[in-house]
């Protein structure tokens, strides 16, 4: 069974966030409205995706939707108002750059903070249940992918072209011998994940 294209008549955006439980790098939001007479059967939550499925759906999104946008927060302002307030942030940024107004947000996740008086609704899971979500993931994932192969090239000890950030045992070893960037989080529970005083 396909995800559900639409929740209700009204404009949809979807939003959801990548890159939350990092030890590295931003946390990404993406905030997508579909066409709502399209059905999108090939959109899933992009966890189930591979890599060269989500970029082929990444080039479609961006074709296809009526519109969509991208927000990001740097690691420092993640811990400037930690990490769930970063995410908030960060789909704010991507509504914001709609190039139209939607009537409704539907929501990854269980908790969001009110966005313009919009009507929203909070959807565990959501990226598994309707298209706009699972959009919004794909546009989110890929979109941090490539910045993380960006950072790479800078410092390419952490191998954050394979590991993205997360905190993988070798990205937890490059650090212990390394120390930190100005990518990195510096809260986050990272002295518990690390065992490291900060």
């Amino acid at each position: 069974m396909g995800l559900i294209a639409h929740y209700s008549d009204l404009l949809e955006a979807g939003c959801d966030e990548a890159g939350r439980g990092c030890l590295a790098g931003p946390v990404v939001a993406g905030a997508v409205i579909l066409k709502h007479d399209a059905d999108y059967p090939e959109l899933n939550d992009s966890k189930q995706l591979n890599e060269k499925k989500r970029m082929e759906l990444r080039t479609m999104i961006m074709e296809e939707a009526l519109a969509y946008g991208v927000g990001v927060v740097t690691a420092a302002e993640i811990d400037e108002i930690n990490i769930l307030n970063a995410s908030f942030l960060a789909m704010h940024r991507a509504l914001d750059q709609l190039k139209c107004r939607p009537e409704m947000l539907l929501i990854d996740g269980n908790r969001f903070n009110p966005y313009h008086g919009l009507k929203h609704i909070c959807v565990v899971g959501g990226d598994a249940k309707y298209q706009s979500i699972a959009a919004a993931s794909i546009l989110a994932k890929t979109t941090r992918d490539l910045m993380m192969v960006e950072y790479d090239a800078r410092y390419p000890m952490y191998n954050w072209r394979r590991n993205k950030g997360y905190p993988t045992p070798e990205h937890k070893q490059a650090i212990a011998e390394y120390g930190v960037t100005e990518l990195h989080r510096k809260t986050f529970n990272m002295a518990i994940q690390l065992k490291l005083d900060f």
